[in-house]
């Protein structure tokens, strides 16, 4: 071979000359041995299945916090759903006891107008006192 010819398949290593630092010259790179890339392979794939062990690892973790976080969830309806029907009772037993109350109510109010009834009534009978007193004291100065 021409001194800096590369065979095929053979890797390049560049080097810069000396002479002009824009210049590089190509090197052959050896393959390595048989031995050597078994050895690369086995270890390849031994990390290779520690990253994907990891990986589902991982991933089997985050299902699993999911499924807590679910369970949690699900729990924290069930809470709220006790309470909601625990308000439904208590607003019915209100609105019941309202109902039985609403007859009082009445009475309460129907007193309430015939006091002011009353009220406006005494106010009269104390104007037409206080004339009828007038009246008889002009008439008892003649």
């Amino acid at each position: 071979r021409p001194a800096g010819a590369v065979g095929l398949g053979a890797a390049f290593a560049f080097k810069p000359a000396k002479a002009d630092p824009a210049v590089e010259t190509a090197e052959e790179a050896k393959e390595p041995a048989e031995a050597d890339i078994n050895e690369l392979c086995k270890d390849m794939f031994n990390k290779m299945a520690t990253y994907l062990t990891g990986e589902l690892t991982a991933t089997s973790e985050d299902y699993k916090l999911l499924e807590n976080m679910n369970k949690l969830t699900s729990l924290k309806y069930l809470e709220m759903k006790d309470i909601a029907i625990n308000i439904s009772r208590n607003l019915k037993d209100l609105n019941q006891k309202y109902a039985a109350l609403q007859p009082y109510l009445e009475q309460i109010n129907l007193i309430e107008e015939q006091v002011a009834a009353l009220e406006q009534a005494a106010y009269k009978l104390d104007a037409y006192s206080k004339k009828l007193e007038a009246k008889y004291k002009k008439l008892e100065k003649r």
